[in-house]
């Protein structure tokens, strides 16, 4: 099952939750993707 979580804080990737695994990092209430969050430590 894929679930449609939101935008990338940073890239405005869309960012998924699937099979209840969120395929990103929440930071201070934003969603980032794995690609960004590896960039740009926060």
């Amino acid at each position: 099952m894929k679930e449609y979580v939101g935008t990338c804080g940073q890239c405005g990737k869309a960012v998924y939750c699937c099979d209840g695994f969120l395929n990103g990092v929440v930071v201070d209430g934003k969603v980032f993707c794995f690609l960004c969050v590896e960039k740009e430590p926060t």
